[in-house]
């Protein structure tokens, strides 16, 4: 019997699909400003562009997608 493993959200990985990925990924992307969560251009902005567009920093996007991959 194989282990299930959780699909990890990547930087490439679209608001959308990370939103199907962790339930928690919507207050998280909130806390950080990104308050578009729900808007039409989350089917297509992947988390890395959003968070370019809202000002953060590559050491930043990493650490908020350490936030979104914990179980």
């Amino acid at each position: 019997m194989t282990k299930k493993t959780k699909k990890q959200i990547t930087e490439d990985t679209n608001i959308v699909e990370a939103l199907k990925i962790n339930p928690n990924t919507a207050e998280i992307l909130m806390q950080t400003g990104m308050g578009c969560v729900g808007c039409a251009m989350a089917q297509f902005e992947t988390i890395k562009q959003g968070l370019k567009a809202h000002g953060y920093n590559k050491k930043e996007i990493t650490e908020i997608l350490e936030n979104l991959n914990k179980k």
